[in-house]
């Protein structure tokens, strides 16, 4: 018999991680300790955008980056001023350590200074990132 509530409990702790998962993931968030950092050109290797920037930090067999990828570059496309960033997380790694990038795809929205405003671990939906760029203007 105890055999079996110890199968319960632990069946019902995985439901209830993989139900926290699945709602935290994607989801675009602000950070503490984000609020000081900034971006530039050094770091990113590019420009940043003349109102906000969308940074991407992919790895090579990420399936979500390419989604993400695709979302990124069409709200860049459709808004004026937004430059859209993909980073490589493997070439960058000093920089995935100090920006505490933990899992592939990691999407950053800056403001023009290049302040990180928001984050959003997993691959975030379209109306979410249009959201957050709406708070940045």
């Amino acid at each position: 018999m105890s055999g079996l509530m110890v199968c319960v409990a632990v069946l019902a702790a995985a439901s209830a991680f993989g139900l926290w998962q699945r709602r935290s993931n994607g989801r675009l968030k602000v950070r503490e300790r984000d609020a000081e950092r900034r971006l530039g050109v050094g770091e990113l290797g590019a420009e940043l955008g003349r109102r906000a920037t969308l940074v991407q930090f992919s790895s090579a067999f990420c399936q979500p980056c390419r989604a993400t990828r695709r979302t990124l570059a069409d709200i860049a496309g459709m808004v004026e001023g937004v430059v859209h960033v993909e980073l490589d997380a493997e070439d960058r790694l000093e920089l995935v350590r100090e920006l505490g990038v933990m899992k592939t795809p990691t999407v950053l929205v800056l403001d023009a200074d290049g302040r990180i405003v928001t984050r959003a671990a997993g691959q975030p939906r379209k109306a979410d990132v249009i959201a957050a760029l709406g708070r940045v203007f």
